[in-house]
């Protein structure tokens, strides 16, 4: 019943190339930074990523697309990654574009063992009908793969598109405090995904910012619990202090004497940090 690990690579130690993983996170909150970096000095590649967003330049699993270590995402977001957008278009990555809803009830069907489930998110669009670009040739000269179009049933009169539930290999998530039984509870914006990632994963890694024993977390405060954890990896403090702004906004402030703006206005295109 102790998941505990030694350390972050001990936990990965397992994950080989070509492995699928579903990945936690939300923007820059709850992103599993240690085990990812773990995952990155053992060399594997090829790797199936499910995730809102594939990380960021730089930071969570943008240091894996960086080195050329994915070769497929399953995603809602893109966002401003620009290595991302490289990739994808140079033909390097492929990609399936999931509604951010229907990608969060993928990976919890597929925790929760439904194979598949009708909603009306995407009809009439791409996402139903096939066509989106998955993987462009190379050089970005026209599209390789696209996606296919699924099935349509009509229920109460609306139609419905079938999705199927996600399962991957491993799953790395991270919680703000973890017992060593692998119950969790996340933090606020951390828990958008990495409860439904930590049920999708056959293989379930937890990096916990603070570590407690059995019994110390309430059981009506547990957002994942033990049974669908493998391996609890607790983080060093200064790993757990350790957390981005994507982008930061300053507010300008009003002159106490004049009654104008007289702080510094934001820099240009910035936008408020979580």
């Amino acid at each position: 019943m102790d998941k505990v690990r030694r350390s972050a690579a001990e936990a990965v130690h397992d994950i080989a190339d070509n492995a699928s993983l579903a990945v936690g996170g939300f923007g820059l909150s709850g992103v599993p930074n240690v085990l990812i970096g773990a995952l990155h000095a053992r060399g594997v590649r090829g790797l199936g990523v499910v995730s809102n967003n594939c990380g960021a330049d730089g930071s969570g699993l943008g240091v894996l697309l960086a080195d050329g270590r994915i070769d497929r995402v399953v995603c809602s977001y893109i966002g401003e990654n620009k290595e991302f957008a490289r990739r994808y278009l140079a033909g390097d990555l492929e990609v399936e574009l999931v509604p951010q809803g229907t990608l969060a009830e993928r990976l919890r069907a597929g925790g929760c063992g439904i194979p598949a489930f009708y909603t009306p998110a995407g009809v009439g669009t791409q996402v139903a009908e096939g066509g989106l670009p998955r993987r462009y040739a190379p050089g970005g000269a026209g599209v390789a793969v696209a996606s296919p179009p699924k099935e349509i049933r009509a229920i109460g009169g609306r139609d419905h598109v079938l999705e199927h539930g996600i399962t991957t290999d491993f799953a790395l998530v991270r919680a703000a405090r973890g017992d060593r039984h692998g119950n969790l509870v996340m933090n606020k914006s951390a828990r958008n995904f990495n409860p439904l990632a930590a049920m999708a994963g056959r293989v379930t890694i937890a990096e916990v910012e603070e570590l407690v024993e059995p019994g110390e977390l309430d059981p009506d405060a547990v957002h994942v619990p033990g049974v669908f954890v493998r391996r609890v990896v607790p983080l060093t403090p200064e790993q757990a202090a350790s957390k981005g702004v994507e982008h930061l906004r300053t507010s300008v402030r009003e002159s106490p004497v004049r009654g104008a703006s007289a702080a510094e206005a934001p820099a240009p295109g910035a936008v408020s940090g979580r």
